[in-house]
């Protein structure tokens, strides 16, 4: 239950206030930064997709999982490929990067249903990520091998969408949407089951949750989310190589669920801005980035096991429902 200032009237208007704020601020950012900076908030915008397909596996559903890097992948070949190879417009790449995702994430899914959890699941999806990079490598004839594929500039309706700053508010028409679909699923029935299988399996099943079509769903919409983001970024980078979607890219991902916090969307988002930051804080200081992701991880591990997130409801006494709510255990 909610309690103190954001639980009144008051409380709530200021967050409303806030919100407003925050978004006509992130609706000004390409009068402030210039075309590098822009490119960094952008791949930021892409990774908030990534990490909250991410998060509803792992933080809502509670399972370990890692065939993130293999969604991820799925759904930039898969634009790229529709783009370069069959001259789909970005929009229909979109679409076909969004439900080959979300059947990947179904298939992923359903050892789950014979009883596989824990690090079998883990160890087993991690290695679907690793057979996928295989596949783009040895795929030549659709995917060009290790040299990879040059996407098409994005047109919609007529619009060259070639700019940083246009790009930007392509990807907020984007995510912004998704992300409050989200949220309010997470809000719904649909969500508080999700969560109920998270805390008790056995209980869930007692109090006649379907569980396996929970689990189904949950992964198919991971896939979904994490495929969006995929597209979003080889159209953001302009190339997809085999080596975007390396185990590399998988500990970044997991990192970004961690430091945000497990079981939040704000987390997702906060995550993702954090870890696409890092490498341009330390930019000029050899070394310095493995060593700062590194402290990063081990800190929020060792004294902030809900995320930054979780201090937040802690501190600041933030809500604790809707896009703040964070993993207990």
């Amino acid at each position: 239950m909610q309690n103190g200032f954001f639980s009144t009237r008051s409380g709530r208007l200021t967050i409303w206030l806030v919100g407003l704020i925050a978004f006509a601020a992130l609706l000004s950012i390409p009068t402030w930064v210039n075309s590098y900076q822009q490119f960094v908030v952008n791949l930021a915008l892409v990774y908030v997709l990534v990490a909250l397909g991410f998060n509803m596996v792992i933080g809502y559903l509670g399972q370990l999982a890692f065939a993130n890097a293999a969604f991820f992948g799925i759904g930039a070949y898969a634009t790229g490929i529709a783009m370069a190879k069959f001259n789909i417009p970005f929009l229909g790449a979109l679409c076909l990067s969004a439900v080959i995702g979300a059947i990947c994430g179904v298939l992923v899914g359903l050892p789950a249903l014979r009883g596989i959890r824990r690090f079998y699941l883990a160890i087993m999806t991690m290695a679907a990520g690793e057979l996928m990079r295989w596949t783009y490598i040895h795929a030549e004839s659709l995917t060009n091998g290790s040299t990879g594929l040059e996407v098409p500039p994005v047109i919609i309706f007529g619009n060259h969408i070639h700019s940083q700053e246009s790009k930007f508010y392509l990807f907020l028409c984007i995510v912004i949407p998704l992300v409050w679909l989200v949220r309010n699923l997470v809000r719904s029935r649909v969500g508080r089951a999700i969560v109920a299988i998270r805390e008790s399996e056995l209980a869930a099943a007692g109090n006649a949750i379907p569980t396996a079509s929970y689990f189904v769903f949950t992964f198919g919409l991971s896939g979904m989310l994490v495929g969006v983001g995929g597209s979003l970024f080889a159209v953001e980078i302009g190339r997809v190589v085999p080596e975007s979607f390396n185990l590399v890219q998988l500990i970044q991902q997991f990192a970004m669920v961690m430091v945000g916090g497990l079981g939040s969307i704000a987390g997702s988002a906060i995550g993702a801005a954090v870890i696409v930051a890092i490498p341009e804080l330390t930019r000029g200081y050899p070394g310095m980035e493995e060593l700062l992701f590194s402290l990063i991880l081990i800190a929020v591990i060792l004294f902030m096991p809900s995320g930054l997130v979780g201090v937040g409801a802690k501190y600041l006494r933030l809500p604790t429902g809707g896009l703040f709510r964070g993993f207990k255990k």
